[in-house]
């Protein structure tokens, strides 16, 4: 069963964020559109690449009215000590949330069991909870932070704009579409 327009199950945990420990529930991801990000481990080689990059955009993702969470199995001890030692780690000024009982990687479906370790998951979450973009890769495959950006305007505009849709490549300003018995066949 696809999590497309289900609600983010219940969940509790622990983030670094601003060199303090805090709480994090489903109730953090509502009220405002919010962005999960799934990946394997802290001390890895993609991972970082992939956490940069969203640190380098994340002005653009605030612009939106949008909050990331970065999110593994590790623990948000782990998750400071990284933070700590790594350059491109300590530019991440997003929450990164602890998950070591693998609660959010499961709710999420993004667990690898045998391993203990996400896939490279993403989300994007409206402010009524729920999961509005689901995207799975491969654990060798990195993300671009800007595709993102670019899906995340996608559906703000389309929950902005009833009875209008986003064609492919579409970008902030160009022209959506209206499906409508007119349409069918003409595209």
């Amino acid at each position: 069963m696809s999590l497309i327009n289900t609600e983010v199950k219940p969940f509790k945990a622990t983030a670094y964020h601003n060199g303090k420990f805090v709480p994090v529930t489903e109730a953090d991801l509502k009220g405002k559109w919010s962005v999960v990000v799934f990946y394997p481990a802290d001390f890895t080689f993609v991972c970082p690449t992939e956490l940069g990059d969203l640190a380098d955009n994340y002005a653009e993702f605030k612009k939106l009215g949008v909050e990331i969470y970065g999110v593994s199995t590790d623990t948000h001890f782990a998750h400071k000590a990284w933070h700590d030692t790594s350059d491109t780690i300590a530019k991440v000024e997003y929450p990164l949330v602890g998950d070591p009982t693998a609660t959010l990687a499961r709710n999420f479906d993004v667990l690898i069991e045998e391993e203990g370790l996400a896939l490279r998951g993403t989300f994007v979450i409206n402010p009524e909870g729920q999961i509005k973009l689901c995207e799975i890769h491969d654990n060798g495959i990195g993300r671009d932070a800007g595709e993102l950006l670019r899906k995340v305007k996608a559906a703000q505009y389309v929950a902005a704009h009833p009875g209008e849709v986003c064609p492919a490549k579409w970008t902030d300003g160009a022209e959506t579409l209206k499906p409508s018995l007119d349409l069918v066949g003409k595209i």
